[in-house]
């Protein structure tokens, strides 16, 4: 395979490259890495850890030209996203779809070109990648293009319809534009979707009774034809943690692999976790619709450790412990028993300025902390080593070892409720919430902790702590035994991350940058 090749150019949307499906087990772990947060690790330092780890492919929900550097000749894997508003445009325009095409794709898809993978999301960027072949003049990842996902989740009953119309002609135009441009042959559009466009019906909960929803049954019998037609794969997001969170009812055991649950008889087919119900219901949904050996791919999956009665560490390293044993073992499931599935974790980070809008959890999902340290022991070879440890990132930088509290000496707290709004309103309190880390403190506690996440977001400004004279920096660590009272890391190193290259090597990849540049505009 042709050498890979060196970074380049920023231009609309998001990109890259995706994994081979045949790999087995964890050996083709992804990982989904998530960059809202104020202060996100330097993109070379996520790369690395991710290298250290044995990642092999990761996916992005951004564009972010110094993470898309860094990645650059590391060997790992890499899927980007394209936005859910660009569906509009796509599904009422041929013409357009074919531009895309063209512009995005078709244009560098030559022995020794651009090899492009694409997802679309919500940020309306593109980012270019290069490949010169064997010249070995500079190096960047690259593998031929393997899908274009068009939307994220469009079909989530939250959207209220917003993008019911107009995701299957978006799909349609985005597949015939490749097919047109000489390269559908290899290049496949999908939807990535929520798990909540099948279920079982209410008088028959079972697996093998999974059908798509009612409201959006014919669009999805359509839109699966269509991938059938295109042998194209249908992706879903499966989250067992969100059964529990949306049901009190729900057996806790049932969530996860290790068979304390009791099981749900399926016609004499037991299942004794809810991932392997979810799955095999869109299985039975898909066999409905008369494509019931469609290949799927897992787009998320994962188990958050704050900011819900649910979401707590042991419960994360039970849950990964019992899917990564099964995924080394090709375990399949009873639909689909002894085969591989492709799964990418979500996520990598912790991300403190995610939306809170589905729950105070959104903004722990990392396998690791926002400073890239391990949460708790975790195998990603699936091997069921009980004390493995992730290796943490290196060379993370801290901001001094100071925080922002409740000055003691204060006596009028008559102001100390508003100021405690503003502060969460603007930095991350969500620990703080019912069920969570640091719920339970007093006054002055719950007041440290809002104060400090603020400071901190601010990067330890002065002006950052003073909160009309409620607050004052201190060098005691206030933390808990329970709530950790975080001190930010530094980011300037981000904007830096790029790959080294040779004087002449960057000659060339500067000059054929511009050359591509100039024949796009």
């Amino acid at each position: 395979m042709a050498r890979l090749a060196g970074v380049l150019l920023v231009v609309v949307a998001t990109v890259a490259c995706w994994a081979a499906a045949s790999a087995p087990g964890a050996a083709a772990l992804g990982m989904n890495w998530g960059t809202q947060a104020s202060h996100p690790l330097p993109p070379k330092v996520v790369v690395q850890l991710l290298k250290d780890n044995g990642i092999k492919k990761v996916k992005l929900f951004d564009t972010d030209f110094a993470a898309m550097s860094a990645l650059a000749g590391s060997g790992i894997e890499v899927m980007v996203a394209i936005p859910n508003n660009m569906l509009a445009d796509l599904a009422g325009s041929s013409r357009a779809a074919k531009d895309w095409v063209k512009r995005n794709v078709q244009r560098f898809d030559f022995d020794g070109g651009v090899t492009i993978k694409i997802d679309f999301l919500d940020d309306g960027r593109v980012v270019q990648w290069l490949d010169n072949g064997d010249s070995g003049q500079w190096t960047v990842y690259a593998k031929a293009v393997r899908y274009v996902a068009v939307g994220n989740e469009p079909f989530l009953e939250a959207y209220n319809g917003t993008f019911i119309n107009i995701t299957f002609p978006a799909l349609q135009n985005v597949q015939n534009a490749l097919n047109d441009a000489g390269v559908g042959d290899r290049i496949k559009a999908t939807v990535p979707l929520n798990a909540d466009v099948y279920n079982s019906p209410a008088n028959n909960q079972v697996p093998s009774a999974g059908r798509f929803r009612p409201d959006i049954a014919g669009l999805m019998k359509d839109i699966v034809d269509f991938l059938a037609k295109n042998n194209a794969p249908f992706t879903v997001n499966i989250y067992p943690f969100l059964s529990l969170y949306l049901n009190d009812n729900f057996p806790l055991d049932y969530a996860f692999f290790d068979g304390g649950a009791t099981p749900v008889n399926d016609n004499g087919v037991l299942y004794t976790n809810v991932f392997d119900a979810n799955f095999d219901t869109l299985v039975a949904a898909l066999k409905a619709a008369g494509h019931g050996d469609m290949p799927v791919i897992v787009g998320e999956v994962g188990w958050p450790t704050d900011g819900d009665k649910h979401a707590k560490s042991s419960y994360a390293e039970r849950f990964y412990a019992g899917l990564l044993k099964r995924l080394a073992a090709n375990t399949g499931t009873p639909a689909r028993p002894n085969q591989y599935v492709e799964v990418y974790l979500f996520g990598l980070l912790d991300e403190d300025q995610k939306s809170i809008a589905p729950g105070n959890f959104e903004r722990h999902w990392g396998i690791l902390r926002y400073d890239g340290q391990p949460k708790y022991a975790m195998d990603l070879t699936g091997q069921g080593r009980n004390n493995a440890m992730l290796v943490p990132a290196q060379g993370v930088k801290y901001l001094s070892k100071t925080w922002c509290a409740l000055n003691p000496n204060v006596k009028d707290l008559s102001k100390l409720g508003a100021n405690i709004d503003y502060a969460c309103s603007n930095a991350d309190c969500t620990t703080l919430g019912y069920g969570s880390t640091c719920n339970g403190m007093d006054v002055a506690g719950n007041a440290t902790y809002a104060f400090n996440a603020y400071y901190q977001v601010k990067s330890q400004e002065d002006s950052a702590c003073d909160f009309q004279g409620l607050a004052l920096p201190v060098q005691t660590d206030p933390s808990t035994a329970t709530c950790n009272f975080t001190i930010q890391i530094v980011t300037g190193a981000a904007a830096a991350a790029a790959p080294a290259l040779g004087g002449a090597a960057v000659a060339g990849a500067v000059l054929l940058a511009l050359l591509q540049l100039l024949a796009l505009w």
